[in-house]
Protein backbone atom coordinates (compact mmCIF):
# COMPACT_ATOMS: atom_id res chain seq x y z
CA UNK A 1 0.00 0.00 0.00
CA UNK A 2 1.74 3.01 -0.78
CA UNK A 3 1.87 5.82 1.91
CA UNK A 4 0.46 8.86 1.16
CA UNK A 5 2.48 12.12 1.23
CA UNK A 6 1.72 13.95 4.65
CA UNK A 7 2.70 17.09 6.55
CA UNK A 8 2.27 17.47 10.26
CA UNK A 9 1.92 20.15 12.57
CA UNK A 10 4.41 19.73 15.21
CA UNK A 11 4.17 20.96 19.00
CA UNK A 12 5.95 21.25 22.13
CA UNK A 13 3.81 21.01 25.00
CA UNK A 14 5.86 23.40 27.27
CA UNK A 15 5.89 25.67 24.31
CA UNK A 16 2.15 26.81 24.92
CA UNK A 17 0.31 28.08 27.40
CA UNK A 18 -2.15 25.17 28.88
CA UNK A 19 -5.41 26.50 27.53
CA UNK A 20 -3.48 26.33 24.10
CA UNK A 21 -2.18 22.89 24.49
CA UNK A 22 -5.41 21.40 26.37
CA UNK A 23 -7.43 21.22 23.01
CA UNK A 24 -5.13 19.53 20.57
CA UNK A 25 -4.29 16.64 23.50
CA UNK A 26 -8.05 16.09 24.39
CA UNK A 27 -8.90 16.71 20.58
CA UNK A 28 -7.11 13.84 19.04
CA UNK A 29 -6.77 11.53 22.22
CA UNK A 30 -10.64 10.33 21.65
CA UNK A 31 -12.85 9.17 22.14
CA UNK A 32 -12.82 8.57 25.85
CA UNK A 33 -15.09 7.06 28.30
CA UNK A 34 -16.75 9.09 30.31
CA UNK A 35 -16.54 8.46 34.54
CA UNK A 36 -19.67 10.04 35.59
CA UNK A 37 -18.75 10.15 39.56
CA UNK A 38 -20.75 10.51 42.87
CA UNK A 39 -19.16 11.40 45.77
CA UNK A 40 -19.70 13.01 49.24
CA UNK A 41 -18.38 15.10 51.83
CA UNK A 42 -17.76 15.02 55.52
CA UNK A 43 -20.47 16.16 56.06
CA UNK A 44 -22.85 13.97 53.66
CA UNK A 45 -23.27 16.35 51.06
CA UNK A 46 -23.58 14.81 47.56
CA UNK A 47 -21.98 16.03 44.67
CA UNK A 48 -21.80 14.22 41.12
CA UNK A 49 -19.63 15.15 37.74
CA UNK A 50 -18.52 13.97 34.93
CA UNK A 51 -14.65 13.17 34.57
CA UNK A 52 -13.57 12.08 30.59
CA UNK A 53 -10.16 11.25 31.71
CA UNK A 54 -10.99 7.89 32.63
CA UNK A 55 -10.79 3.88 31.96
CA UNK A 56 -10.57 0.25 33.01
CA UNK A 57 -6.89 -0.70 34.12
CA UNK A 58 -7.27 -4.10 35.72
CA UNK A 59 -9.59 -6.80 35.96
CA UNK A 60 -8.25 -8.60 38.80
CA UNK A 61 -8.31 -6.61 41.29
CA UNK A 62 -10.70 -4.49 39.57
CA UNK A 63 -9.56 -1.16 39.16
CA UNK A 64 -11.14 2.00 37.41
CA UNK A 65 -8.96 5.02 37.30
CA UNK A 66 -10.07 8.73 37.12
CA UNK A 67 -8.79 12.24 36.79
CA UNK A 68 -9.96 15.59 37.83
CA UNK A 69 -7.84 17.98 36.58
CA UNK A 70 -6.49 20.93 38.31
CA UNK A 71 -8.73 23.64 35.84
CA UNK A 72 -6.91 25.03 33.30
CA UNK A 73 -8.61 28.20 33.99
CA UNK A 74 -7.62 29.10 37.58
CA UNK A 75 -5.86 26.03 38.82
CA UNK A 76 -8.96 25.45 41.29
CA UNK A 77 -9.24 21.84 42.33
CA UNK A 78 -12.70 20.03 41.46
CA UNK A 79 -15.13 18.96 44.22
CA UNK A 80 -14.91 15.42 43.81
CA UNK A 81 -11.22 15.52 44.18
CA UNK A 82 -12.08 17.36 47.68
CA UNK A 83 -14.53 14.26 48.58
CA UNK A 84 -12.37 11.44 47.84
CA UNK A 85 -10.17 13.07 50.26
CA UNK A 86 -12.29 13.23 53.19
CA UNK A 87 -14.68 9.99 52.54
CA UNK A 88 -12.61 8.09 49.99
CA UNK A 89 -15.39 6.33 47.77
CA UNK A 90 -16.86 7.18 44.89
CA UNK A 91 -19.79 5.17 42.91
CA UNK A 92 -18.81 5.39 38.62
CA UNK A 93 -21.63 6.14 36.76
CA UNK A 94 -21.58 4.75 33.27
CA UNK A 95 -23.33 7.53 30.57
CA UNK A 96 -25.72 6.41 28.08
CA UNK A 97 -27.22 8.43 25.15
CA UNK A 98 -30.29 8.91 27.18
CA UNK A 99 -28.34 10.38 29.98
CA UNK A 100 -26.32 12.78 28.09
CA UNK A 101 -27.69 16.05 28.34
CA UNK A 102 -28.15 15.75 31.73
CA UNK A 103 -25.24 14.36 32.49
CA UNK A 104 -23.87 17.04 30.89
CA UNK A 105 -25.78 19.56 33.01
CA UNK A 106 -24.21 18.00 35.50
CA UNK A 107 -20.69 19.78 35.05
CA UNK A 108 -22.19 23.06 35.64
CA UNK A 109 -19.76 24.21 38.14
CA UNK A 110 -22.08 24.85 40.79
CA UNK A 111 -21.32 25.83 44.17
CA UNK A 112 -19.87 23.30 46.76
CA UNK A 113 -22.64 21.51 48.72
CA UNK A 114 -24.82 21.80 45.72
CA UNK A 115 -26.23 18.29 44.77
CA UNK A 116 -26.20 17.91 40.89
CA UNK A 117 -28.70 15.29 41.22
CA UNK A 118 -31.13 17.45 42.33
CA UNK A 119 -29.90 20.03 39.73
CA UNK A 120 -29.79 17.16 36.65
CA UNK A 121 -33.04 15.86 37.90
CA UNK A 122 -31.36 12.90 38.25
CA UNK A 123 -32.25 10.10 40.90
CA UNK A 124 -30.31 8.82 43.96
CA UNK A 125 -30.42 4.92 44.40
CA UNK A 126 -28.45 3.89 47.48
CA UNK A 127 -25.26 2.17 46.73
CA UNK A 128 -25.24 -1.10 49.26
CA UNK A 129 -21.70 -1.16 50.33
CA UNK A 130 -19.86 2.90 49.58
CA UNK A 131 -21.89 5.44 50.86
CA UNK A 132 -22.07 7.70 47.88
CA UNK A 133 -25.39 7.28 45.96
CA UNK A 134 -25.74 5.50 42.41
CA UNK A 135 -27.27 7.17 39.74
CA UNK A 136 -30.59 5.04 38.92
CA UNK A 137 -30.77 6.24 35.06
CA UNK A 138 -27.28 5.17 34.23
CA UNK A 139 -26.85 1.92 32.72
CA UNK A 140 -24.23 0.37 34.59
CA UNK A 141 -22.81 1.55 38.27
CA UNK A 142 -19.03 0.39 40.03
CA UNK A 143 -19.11 0.87 43.57
CA UNK A 144 -15.59 1.56 44.95
CA UNK A 145 -13.50 2.75 47.53
CA UNK A 146 -10.51 4.82 46.29
CA UNK A 147 -7.21 2.87 46.90
CA UNK A 148 -5.12 6.33 45.84
CA UNK A 149 -5.05 9.60 44.88
CA UNK A 150 -2.05 10.46 42.98
CA UNK A 151 -0.94 14.36 42.31
CA UNK A 152 0.48 14.53 38.66
CA UNK A 153 1.92 18.01 39.50
CA UNK A 154 0.71 21.77 40.62
CA UNK A 155 0.10 23.29 37.57
CA UNK A 156 -3.51 24.72 35.66
CA UNK A 157 -4.42 21.33 33.98
CA UNK A 158 -2.16 19.24 36.41
CA UNK A 159 -4.02 15.47 36.41
CA UNK A 160 -4.80 14.04 40.29
CA UNK A 161 -5.36 10.47 39.55
CA UNK A 162 -8.13 8.69 41.37
CA UNK A 163 -7.12 4.78 41.92
CA UNK A 164 -10.35 2.96 42.82
CA UNK A 165 -10.78 -0.77 43.34
CA UNK A 166 -14.70 -2.03 42.45
CA UNK A 167 -16.30 -3.86 44.98
CA UNK A 168 -19.95 -4.17 43.56
CA UNK A 169 -21.00 -3.53 40.38
CA UNK A 170 -24.47 -3.07 38.73
CA UNK A 171 -25.57 -3.71 35.15
CA UNK A 172 -28.99 -2.82 34.04
CA UNK A 173 -31.36 -6.14 32.88
CA UNK A 174 -31.77 -5.01 29.45
CA UNK A 175 -28.13 -4.51 28.47
CA UNK A 176 -26.96 -7.81 28.99
CA UNK A 177 -26.39 -10.31 26.53
CA UNK A 178 -29.14 -13.32 26.07
CA UNK A 179 -26.60 -15.74 28.20
CA UNK A 180 -25.70 -13.13 30.49
CA UNK A 181 -21.68 -13.52 30.08
CA UNK A 182 -21.28 -9.92 29.31
CA UNK A 183 -22.80 -6.09 27.94
CA UNK A 184 -24.52 -5.62 24.65
CA UNK A 185 -22.49 -2.60 23.24
CA UNK A 186 -25.85 -2.07 20.86
CA UNK A 187 -28.07 -1.81 23.96
CA UNK A 188 -25.37 0.02 25.93
CA UNK A 189 -25.73 2.60 23.73
CA UNK A 190 -22.32 4.78 25.36
CA UNK A 191 -21.29 7.92 24.70
CA UNK A 192 -18.15 9.00 24.23
CA UNK A 193 -16.31 12.66 25.15
CA UNK A 194 -14.38 13.96 22.25
CA UNK A 195 -12.78 17.45 21.93
CA UNK A 196 -14.79 21.03 22.75
CA UNK A 197 -18.42 20.17 22.57
CA UNK A 198 -17.85 17.17 20.89
CA UNK A 199 -19.08 13.64 22.02
CA UNK A 200 -19.62 10.49 20.06
CA UNK A 201 -22.07 7.71 20.39
CA UNK A 202 -21.18 3.86 20.73
CA UNK A 203 -24.07 1.96 18.74
CA UNK A 204 -25.70 1.76 15.33
CA UNK A 205 -23.64 1.81 12.20
CA UNK A 206 -20.53 3.37 14.30
CA UNK A 207 -20.38 -0.04 16.10
CA UNK A 208 -17.68 -2.90 14.06
CA UNK A 209 -15.97 -5.70 15.25
CA UNK A 210 -11.97 -6.63 14.60
CA UNK A 211 -10.86 -9.96 15.23
CA UNK A 212 -8.84 -10.54 17.98
CA UNK A 213 -5.01 -11.48 17.02
CA UNK A 214 -4.43 -13.20 20.45
CA UNK A 215 -6.68 -15.74 19.67
CA UNK A 216 -4.43 -16.92 16.81
CA UNK A 217 -0.45 -16.21 15.20
CA UNK A 218 -1.57 -14.21 12.01
CA UNK A 219 1.02 -14.13 9.93
CA UNK A 220 1.56 -10.84 9.69
CA UNK A 221 1.67 -8.03 6.43
CA UNK A 222 5.26 -9.12 5.72
CA UNK A 223 4.28 -12.59 4.69
CA UNK A 224 1.89 -11.29 2.13
CA UNK A 225 2.35 -11.64 -1.42
CA UNK A 226 3.98 -8.49 -3.01
CA UNK A 227 1.35 -7.98 -5.18
CA UNK A 228 -0.91 -7.53 -2.37
CA UNK A 229 1.25 -5.35 -0.11
CA UNK A 230 1.98 -3.24 -2.85
CA UNK A 231 -1.21 -2.54 -3.86
CA UNK A 232 -2.92 1.08 -4.77
CA UNK A 233 -6.61 -0.46 -3.68
CA UNK A 234 -6.20 -2.22 -0.86
CA UNK A 235 -6.19 -0.56 2.35
CA UNK A 236 -3.82 -0.65 5.45
CA UNK A 237 -7.23 -2.18 7.43
CA UNK A 238 -7.53 -4.24 4.96
CA UNK A 239 -4.21 -5.81 4.43
CA UNK A 240 -4.83 -5.54 8.27
CA UNK A 241 -7.60 -8.04 7.88
CA UNK A 242 -6.00 -10.44 5.06
CA UNK A 243 -2.81 -10.63 7.36
CA UNK A 244 -4.60 -11.93 10.52
CA UNK A 245 -5.01 -15.37 9.39
CA UNK A 246 -2.83 -18.52 10.15
CA UNK A 247 -0.60 -19.83 7.97
CA UNK A 248 -2.76 -23.12 7.94
CA UNK A 249 -6.04 -21.52 7.48
CA UNK A 250 -4.36 -19.86 3.55
CA UNK A 251 -6.08 -21.99 0.96
CA UNK A 252 -4.54 -24.86 -0.91
CA UNK A 253 -3.98 -24.43 -4.70
CA UNK A 254 -6.82 -27.14 -4.69
CA UNK A 255 -9.57 -25.51 -3.29
CA UNK A 256 -8.54 -22.10 -5.19
CA UNK A 257 -9.24 -23.50 -7.97
CA UNK A 258 -12.10 -24.92 -6.84
CA UNK A 259 -13.44 -21.11 -5.92
CA UNK A 260 -13.38 -20.35 -9.67
CA UNK A 261 -16.23 -21.83 -10.60
CA UNK A 262 -17.70 -19.40 -8.24
CA UNK A 263 -20.31 -17.23 -10.26
CA UNK A 264 -18.78 -13.79 -9.59
CA UNK A 265 -14.99 -15.04 -10.01
CA UNK A 266 -15.36 -17.51 -13.29
CA UNK A 267 -17.64 -14.16 -14.54
CA UNK A 268 -14.31 -12.31 -14.07
CA UNK A 269 -11.93 -14.97 -15.20
CA UNK A 270 -13.92 -15.20 -18.25
CA UNK A 271 -14.45 -11.57 -19.31
CA UNK A 272 -11.25 -10.14 -18.33
CA UNK A 273 -9.24 -13.04 -19.19
CA UNK A 274 -6.89 -11.37 -22.06
CA UNK A 275 -6.41 -8.34 -19.90
CA UNK A 276 -4.33 -9.10 -17.31
CA UNK A 277 -3.68 -5.93 -15.68
CA UNK A 278 -8.02 -5.66 -15.06
CA UNK A 279 -8.25 -8.70 -14.37
CA UNK A 280 -6.05 -8.23 -11.56
CA UNK A 281 -8.11 -4.65 -10.67
CA UNK A 282 -11.29 -6.60 -10.80
CA UNK A 283 -10.02 -9.49 -8.08
CA UNK A 284 -8.47 -6.97 -6.00
CA UNK A 285 -11.93 -5.55 -5.99
CA UNK A 286 -14.31 -8.69 -5.58
CA UNK A 287 -11.83 -9.69 -2.80
CA UNK A 288 -12.48 -6.32 -0.88
CA UNK A 289 -16.29 -7.10 -1.02
CA UNK A 290 -15.52 -10.45 0.66
CA UNK A 291 -13.26 -9.01 3.23
CA UNK A 292 -16.18 -6.22 3.82
CA UNK A 293 -18.44 -9.23 4.00
CA UNK A 294 -16.77 -11.13 6.91
CA UNK A 295 -15.59 -13.75 4.66
CA UNK A 296 -11.97 -13.73 4.82
CA UNK A 297 -10.78 -16.92 2.87
CA UNK A 298 -12.71 -16.57 0.24
CA UNK A 299 -11.24 -12.93 -0.32
CA UNK A 300 -8.33 -14.96 0.13
CA UNK A 301 -9.08 -17.63 -2.91
CA UNK A 302 -10.60 -14.21 -4.95
CA UNK A 303 -6.70 -12.47 -4.61
CA UNK A 304 -4.95 -15.57 -5.09
CA UNK A 305 -6.86 -16.58 -8.65
CA UNK A 306 -5.31 -13.93 -10.84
Amino acid sequence: MPIPERTFHSLTPSDLKPSEWHPFMVGAVAPRPVAFASTIDAEGRVNLSPYSFFNAFSSNPPILVFSPANRVRDNTQKHTLQNVREVPEVVINICDFALVEQMSLASTEYGKGVNEFTKAGLTELASELVRPPRVAEAPAAFECVVEQVIELGQNNGAGNLIVCRVVRAHFRQDILLPDATGIDPFKLDAVARLGGDWYCRASGASLFEVPKPNRHIGIGIDQLPEFLRNSDVLTGNELGRLANIERTALPTPEQIQEFQTEPMVAYLLNKYRDDAPELKQQLLQLGRQFLAEGRLVDAWKTLLSN
